[in-house]
């Protein structure tokens, strides 16, 4: 069975692979953001259980991954009016990170509705 957790430093380097992502901070912690765009962090609210990491996805699909894998994935209450998901980084298995982080570069560059 493979190694599961993976280490911050671990994700800020894969997350910094994509493009246009640099390594940067987000209300004082780390972070990783595209063109100033929030794409994961450390979360600082106390809600966010320590060794989380913070990554940007669709509200609405971020039930079924909570749903699928509460263990791994969870929204405290403060959490929940946000395009995000909170993922425990030592229970992640490492070839979940780049898919999980490709969601997030996804979801913070994709085209927004014309108006």
């Amino acid at each position: 069975m493979p190694k599961a957790g993976v280490s911050l430093d671990t994700a800020l380097q894969m997350g910094s692979t994509f493009a246009g992502v640099e390594k940067s901070t987000a209300f004082g912690a780390p972070a990783l953001k595209v063109r100033g765009k929030l794409m994961a962090c450390v979360p600082t609210n106390k809600s966010a259980e320590p060794g989380s990491l913070m990554v940007r996805m669709d509200r609405r699909e971020r039930a079924a991954l909570i749903e699928e894998a509460p263990e791994l994935y969870y929204a405290p209450e403060h959490y929940v009016g946000y395009d995000a998901v909170l993922v425990r980084l030592a229970r992640l298995r490492p070839e979940l990170l780049h898919d999980l982080l490709a969601m997030a570069h996804r979801f913070v560059t994709r085209k927004g509705p014309k108006r």
